[in-house]
């Protein structure tokens, strides 16, 4: 089983974890406890009341032994959690393997694992990766002692203290200096290559400002920030530091680094070779920012003369530079294209930032053209005649507007095609009378929202939803504030005409998308539809990691296992914890892990059935309730058989 053994002498719990750096040089004064008694009568109780645990003496081994004899030992203080999150230590694994030893004690036919579980769990990955015969270096203590085990188990996992910066500094540094790449040394830690290049930056800082921050005098902000000041900079930061003038840290050592207002390399129009100053990398927000903001503003201002160039050259008579760090305020404005005489607005911020907005005007003048040119344009496009005296006075135009709705009305009852139709553009952009807004599906609780957006329900509406736009050459609005209020950006009657060319399926497609993406959150709503189509919803709904980080109530989790394991299943895992329970729960969804002859893919919670139905109490489970309530009224075979037999048939237009 062993292909090494080496006797050493026994590693004292101290020795298993690091020691932490004393806050103070002098030495602490012993505990009361610990001093000398005043008397052999005050020893005696001494004695009596603790008696000290003798030191395991038994001689300790280093073997190499087969992952496959390797269990945790119940004496871990992690055994019976969750698998740990091995990502960080794994690369590192897989490439050159465990460099450090497991404890482990002889338990049984196998060993139990005190300290280092999360190092068994990499290997046996890598065991499953590869296909091969995976050993790992363990330290075999005395099985007999089990405080000594417990006690190395805690230092494992609490003692231990992380590697400071400075400290990952120094070894980085090292390696560095001995030919190391950051991509090698990246792999040897198991972390990334731009986490190693952020501490090797270190490097770049004045050796006192590096005691500043290791005797926390300066942060960490501080510190990162100052991997992007020159040699220059940090000397005369170090004497005001020094002398009676405040010494900028945090954000405002950013600031002053960078003259001012950060500005990003990604703000340049010119091109950054044309840039002769100098740029500072920040390796911590993954850019770089121009050193001279006068030196950027040159060359910024001169690109910016050239894009105003070019832009007049393209055919727009006014471009309007604003004044930097002024805003263009849309709601101001109404578009006009150049032929209508529409300008450009330039704006530039104080971060270097340009952004052009074409085809604008103040709606003052808008009006003012309006009111010239007689109201707008005509239908054939052409300007309007300007009049002194209005044609229809506002009784009278009122008096044909009411008259002309009415002969309207009576004759649609005749066309139920162009009623239908009539009614989709309704859905799609709206009207006076009607108001047709896509529901929110956005959640309080930012991993439901991601979640249903990714699902199979969300994607096969978006799908459908570009395919009926496409069609019809619809465009979805842009909103800047909030939710779209309405689906589509075109005007009424444009949307209207579109459907008047297509036949009666296609139109009855878009009214189903149209339906589909303003159809109410609302529960009756939801289950009135969910009883009359009778949904799969195993098909577009699976349990993910969202639903299970939000189910809490263990006496729920407990119906769920009874649910998909039964009785006898659910009762094994009463008194486990809930985040136990559940990851039973879910190895059960799993075939890989239970097996195929045990797991029940397929299993859904009752609240996810075609039909929903509560654990514990209906009235606090909205979705039971409400497809209890609307069960009766819908529940007939002869309603329903009609509405889901046709997908729309043929209506007089």
């Amino acid at each position: 089983m062993t292909a090494t053994q080496v006797k050493i002498r026994p590693q004292t719990p101290v020795e298993m974890g690091r020691k932490a750096k004393p806050t103070d040089g002098a030495p602490k004064p012993a505990p009361a406890s610990l001093k000398a008694p005043q008397s052999n009568k005050d020893a005696n109780k001494t004695q009596r009341k603790s008696k000290p645990r003798k030191p395991c003496t038994t001689a300790q081994t280093v073997e190499f032994l087969d992952i496959k004899d390797l269990r945790v030992s119940k004496l871990n203080m992690r055994h019976g959690q969750d698998d740990p999150d091995i990502a960080d230590i794994y690369p590192s694994i897989l490439a050159s393997g465990v460099n450090q030893s497991l404890l482990v004690r002889k338990e049984g036919k196998s060993y139990g694992v005190i300290a280092g579980r999360r190092r068994l769990f990499a290997l046996r990955r890598k065991a499953e990766q590869t296909g091969q015969t995976v050993t790992a270096p363990c330290i075999v203590m005395a099985s007999g002692d089990t405080v000594a085990a417990r006690e190395a188990s805690l230092l494992e996992n609490v003692a231990r203290l992380p590697a400071t910066e400075l400290e990952q500094f120094a070894a980085f540094k090292a390696l560095s200096e001995s030919g190391e790449t950051a991509a090698g040394i990246a792999v040897t830690f198991g972390l990334t290559e731009l986490r190693v290049k952020r501490v090797l930056a270190l490097a770049n800082v004045h050796p006192e400002i590096l005691v500043l921050y290791e005797s926390d005098e300066l942060g960490r902000e501080s510190l990162r920030h100052m991997t992007m000041a020159t040699q220059a900079q940090q000397t005369t930061w170090l004497e005001l530091w020094h002398g009676p003038e405040y010494a900028p840290q945090n954000g405002y050592l950013k600031e002053w680094l960078t003259s001012g207002t950060p500005i990003s390399t990604k703000a340049a129009l010119f091109p950054i070779e044309d840039y002769d100053g100098h740029i500072v990398t920040d390796l911590f927000g993954e850019q770089g920012y121009f050193q001279d903001g006068d030196l950027f503003w040159k060359h910024q201002n001169l690109a910016i003369a050239k894009l105003i160039e070019a832009l007049k050259a393209d055919g727009w008579k006014t471009v309007t530079l604003l004044e930097r760090g002024s805003y263009f305020e849309r709601y101001e404005h109404g578009q006009r294209d150049k032929h209508a005489g529409g300008k450009v607005y330039i704006q530039v911020g104080h971060d270097g930032s340009v952004e052009t907005y074409e085809g604008w005007l103040p709606k003052g003048d808008i009006k003012k053209i309006d009111r010239i040119l007689g109201t707008g344009e005509a239908a054939d496009g052409t300007a309007k005649a300007a009049t002194t005296k209005p044609e229809m006075s506002g009784p009278l135009a009122e008096y044909v507007r009411l008259h002309r709705h009415s002969v309207a009305r009576a004759t649609l009852l005749d066309h139920s095609g162009v009623a239908l139709r009539l009614a989709v553009t309704h859905i799609l952009v709206g009207s006076d009378r009607w108001t047709c807004e896509p529901p929110k599906t956005t959640s309080r609780k930012e991993s439901t929202t991601e979640s249903v957006a990714a699902s199979k329900g969300a994607q096969r509406i978006a799908a459908e939803r570009q395919a009926v736009f496409e069609l019809l050459g619809l465009t979805e609005p842009q909103t800047y504030y909030g939710e779209p209020k309405r689906l589509a950006s075109e005007e009424f009657a444009t949307i209207f005409g579109s459907l008047l060319a297509q036949d009666d399926a296609t139109v009855m497609r878009v009214l189903t998308v149209a339906m589909s993406l303003t159809l109410s959150t609302d529960e009756t709503l939801v289950e009135a539809v969910a009883i009359t189509l009778q949904p799969d919803m195993a098909t577009f709904w699976e349990p993910d990691d969202a639903f299970f980080d939000i189910l809490r109530d263990k006496r729920v989790i407990n119906a769920m296992l009874k649910d998909i394991g039964g009785k006898r299943f659910a009762d094994g895992l009463i008194s486990e914890t809930g985040t136990k329970q559940k990851t039973a729960l879910r190895n059960r969804l799993n075939p890989n892990v239970v097996g195929k002859d045990v797991a029940t893919p397929d299993w859904r919670p009752r609240w996810m059935q075609t039909v929903p139905t509560h654990y514990l109490d209906r009235a606090t489970c909205p979705s039971a309730e409400a497809a209890a309530g609307v069960a009766k009224p819908l529940k007939s075979p002869t309603k329903i058989a009609k509405a889901t037999s046709s997908k729309g048939g043929k209506t007089a237009a």
